[in-house]
């Protein structure tokens, strides 16, 4: 295992350095998000932990990598705009070439996006649609565009989607439609770079336990039952059971895999049990 300084430096020599592969998880501050760059450090990854605007969890993501003997950064920006979009890749770019020598990534994870507001179709704000489609949709949409001149040739994209674009929930509507959107850019994208033999894929999750599902149960006890009542595996999905097949996609394990979507919810509502 190399050494780690404080500042999260190695004291690998520069050619090793130049040789690392490397990610950018969006939205890696906190939740499936910080899993995904957990599991990529472990793997030997050096990840870009992407934060929207708590800085402090996402340091805390670079610190937990850094204690494990891992490699990371943290880059700020709101991808709710375009601007946002921008400044992510010129952060990314700069913190690659002073942590390995070189702006190229090889893995990148669209992880960042903005849940539902709860509301049903008539109670949807225009604000709200909007924020929804730029962070969900269009912030991925461009962030593949900008990168795609330093993701290298046998690079992986996974797109984190979600088992809402299967289940009919009536107070999930537009951001159902968010997913649906990816898992067709997904499959589209997929043959727009496979030349370059850069392989593209979607992780869907089910109810997977973060702070906002902690809150719930916490204070609804009956809801973790509930919630296991209507799966095929009996447990709630942990952060960590999205990031391995996420890490799994991303390596060269999954490199004939493309263009699909991989069902990472527990078997969420596959029918009634027997």
């Amino acid at each position: 295992m190399e050494h780690i300084t404080p500042s999260g430096t190695t004291a690998q020599t520069a050619s090793t350095i130049a040789a690392a592969r490397t990610a950018l998880v969006t939205g890696s501050s906190r939740g499936i998000g910080r899993a995904v760059a957990l599991r990529l450090a472990q793997d030997g990854l050096v990840v870009a932990v992407h934060y929207g605007s708590d800085a402090v969890a996402a340091q805390e993501t670079v610190d937990m990598i850094h204690v494990k003997g891992g490699q990371a950064f943290a880059v700020g920006a709101d991808l709710g705009t375009h601007e946002g979009v921008l400044a992510l890749v010129e952060g990314l770019r700069a913190g690659l070439v002073a942590h390995t020598g070189d702006a190229g990534l090889d893995v990148l994870v669209n992880n960042a996006a903005v849940t539902s507001s709860g509301g049903h179709l008539q109670d949807e704000t225009v604000e709200q649609f909007d924020r929804l489609f730029a962070v969900n949709v269009r912030a991925p949409y461009f962030l593949v565009q900008q990168l795609l001149p330093v993701l290298r040739d046998g690079g992986s994209i996974v797109n984190i989607g979600s088992a809402v674009t299967r289940i009919a929930l009536s107070d999930e509507l537009a951001y159902a439609m968010t997913k649906g959107a990816i898992e067709t850019f997904t499959r589209t994208l997929a043959n727009v770079v496979g030349p370059r033999r850069i392989n593209v894929n979607t992780v869907a999750p089910g109810p997977t336990q973060t702070a906002g599902l902690t809150a719930a149960m916490a204070a609804m006890p009956q809801l973790e039952e509930m919630l296991i009542a209507g799966q095929a595996l009996p447990w709630v999905g942990q952060p960590e059971d999205i990031a391995d097949p996420v890490a799994f996609l991303a390596s060269p394990d999954g490199r004939w895999i493309t263009g699909t979507v991989i069902d990472a919810s527990g078997g969420t509502y596959l029918g009634p049990k027997r």
